[in-house]
């Protein structure tokens, strides 16, 4: 019997690559998006390169009464869950917090940090059921440190990775992993975003990197997929509750080093006091 996986965010980018090479690894395939036309072009073209089966769900989970449609729904017609991939995300508005669009600014938080939270709550019973379910959250640009005009966005990536750290402690003992994957710059639509807005509102570094980051970005697309197929694997047993680069973490050696990652608080947001950088001045 065939795993199963349910990606979000699937119909393009990083969305569409996971379910390509997901499906080339055997697991079928729930996808979900917003665009019908594109999530059923991206469930055809994975149709044909793997012997699995491939549903599409359209939803826009940015939307309350969508989503949770989308979950009962999907609860009833799905008896189990092997691996939930959280990748749907949006950029948000542009610019300094006191220009941003508040609507905009809610629904960033909604589609990046609450569809997440509550696809993880709903569909934890049929993760459950696996006693090895792995839930695969995608962090972003800002999650571990500032990001001046995309508070949205990096405010919501930031809460997404402290909340994965907590669900990875509660589910421990359901033989559940939680991890995020921090895939680096990648040639996405939400990329072009940043060179669509005036420079005056992203700034010239970030309209610099995001020029960089379309012109060479595709390999590191390749990394953050094999990362998440690493994850899911029997081969990261032991390693949740962590935010992973997918490019600068050498985390193909993990699986040798399993006790130590187990004991540390590496790979994870903390409090950086003074005694940390040798300011002995400033901590009781």
């Amino acid at each position: 019997m065939s795993k199963v996986a349910l990606i979000t965010g699937a119909s393009r980018g990083l969305g569409a690559l996971l379910a390509e090479r997901f499906a080339f690894e055997g697991y079928s395939l729930h996808l979900v998006a917003r665009r019908k036309y594109e999530l059923e072009k991206t469930c055809g073209a994975v149709q044909r390169t793997a012997d699995i089966s491939v549903k599409g769900w359209v939803c826009d989970l940015a939307s309350d009464i969508d989503r949770a449609k989308f979950l009962e729904e999907f609860s009833l017609s799905c008896p189990r869950l092997n691996v939930l991939i959280n990748n749907a995300a949006c950029q948000g508005p542009i610019g300094p917090l006191e220009a941003n669009n508040w609507v905009d600014w809610q629904k960033t938080l909604n589609l990046n940090l609450l569809a997440p939270v509550q696809l993880c709550q709903k569909l934890l019973p049929l993760l459950k059921k696996t006693s090895a379910g792995v839930i695969i959250n995608i962090s972003g640009g800002g999650a571990a440190g500032p990001r001046p005009h995309f508070s949205a966005y990096s405010s919501s990536k930031a809460a997404l990775v402290r909340f994965s750290e907590n669900l990875a402690e509660e589910t421990r003992k359901f033989g559940i992993r939680v991890n995020c994957i921090a895939p680096g710059a990648m040639p996405t639509e939400m990329l072009k975003k940043v060179l669509e807005a005036d420079k005056r509102l992203a700034g010239e570094k970030e309209a610099t990197f995001a020029q960089k980051a379309l012109d060479s970005g595709a390999d590191v697309m390749e990394r953050a997929v094999n990362l998440a197929l690493f994850l899911a694997s029997e081969s990261s047993a032991g390693i949740t509750g962590k935010m992973i680069s997918a490019v600068w973490d050498k985390w193909e050696e993990w699986p040798n080093h399993i006790p130590e990652l187990e004991g540390s608080d590496a790979y994870t947001l903390r409090r950086i006091t003074g005694k940390d950088r040798s300011m002995s001045w400033g901590d009781r």
